[in-house]
């Protein structure tokens, strides 16, 4: 039978939403004493126990309660009191596990490997996902997770929750809007995707024309992405994001940002970043939707 400790370290790893719960005084009689260790799922799951009986029932609930808040408590319960007929004291001390917040990264190009470098540097856990070997393997430090797959490949792999943030900025605009599809529907706390303008303004028309999503959800999309620093390079471009992204993490909403103009590609872009002519893609595949949907011959 696997320990709290490790039963906790998989849940952080596979970013649920959990709280730890310990007792760390008694007095009196208790059914267990200071040390033992439960952990409280946001489902009401739990693993370990602190004493069962109605004390664990009302931590439990508690601790649902509390993992909103994202601070720990110290709690004293007098058994007595929660009907349980060892009339000792315990102290329990909650502390939510929220999990890191994680920024998933389409495209390890020039923006996109400089904005793995300022992430990690802002305690986000970085997954960055390409096709290209060639541009993967030089981007990121160590601590950045990669994914050599194709975005359609790639999907499968990742867990989306309210703490992932998602920028897209791939070497094609095709391959930008497939993954725009699939991710509009997906849990998520910011979804961005670079381009000009003109870009976004065809996106739009597509994505209602097709059915893939509504304008409202549309309208929650930052593109084109990041703050208007008067960027001048990629560095530049990556930092406007960032910074963008920090300020949705911190609390503020995307209709009180400033959007910026992003790098604007329809003034002759380098092929460096995006070269793909807007007029000849294809319908996206179904397989890239988060739902299927007929498409107009």
């Amino acid at each position: 039978m696997k320990s709290v400790t490790e039963i906790l370290n998989e849940a952080i790893k596979n970013r649920e939403a959990v709280v730890l719960c310990t007792v760390v005084n008694t007095s009196g009689s208790t059914p267990l004493k200071a040390g033992a260790k439960m952990l409280v799922w946001i489902n009401r799951k739990i693993y370990g126990t602190i004493g069962g009986g109605n004390i664990e029932k009302k931590v439990m609930e508690e601790a649902v309660l509390l993992y909103e808040s994202g601070l720990p408590k110290l709690m004293e319960y007098a058994l007595l009191k929660e009907q349980m007929c060892c009339g000792g004291t315990m102290q329990i001390f909650m502390e939510p596990m929220k999990p890191q917040n994680q920024l998933l990264i389409f495209g390890a190009g020039h923006i996109g490997s400089q904005m793995a470098v300022y992430a990690r540097n802002l305690d986000f856990k970085v997954i960055l996902i390409d096709e290209r070997h060639e541009m993967l393997e030089k981007a990121g430090d160590p601590e950045t997770e990669k994914i050599y797959l194709s975005h359609r490949e790639a999907f499968s792999k990742i867990v989306f929750d309210t703490g992932t943030y998602i920028v897209i900025c791939t070497h094609l605009h095709e391959y930008d809007r497939e993954i725009l599809a699939f991710c509009i529907n997906k849990p998520h706390a910011y979804l961005g995707m670079i381009g000009s303008k003109r870009k976004v303004l065809i996106t739009k028309k597509r994505f209602l024309e097709q059915n893939i999503a509504a304008m409202d959800r549309l309208e929650g999309v930052d593109m084109p992405m990041g703050f208007d620093i008067g960027q001048n390079s990629p560095a530049e471009i990556a930092l406007g994001i960032m910074a963008k992204i920090v300020a949705v993490a911190n609390g503020r909403k995307l209709f009180q940002l400033v959007t910026s103009t992003s790098f604007d590609f329809s003034q002759e872009p380098p092929l460096s970043y995006q070269t793909t002519e807007l007029a000849k893609e294809e319908p996206i595949p179904p397989e890239c939707l988060d739902k299927p949907i007929a498409y107009e011959k």
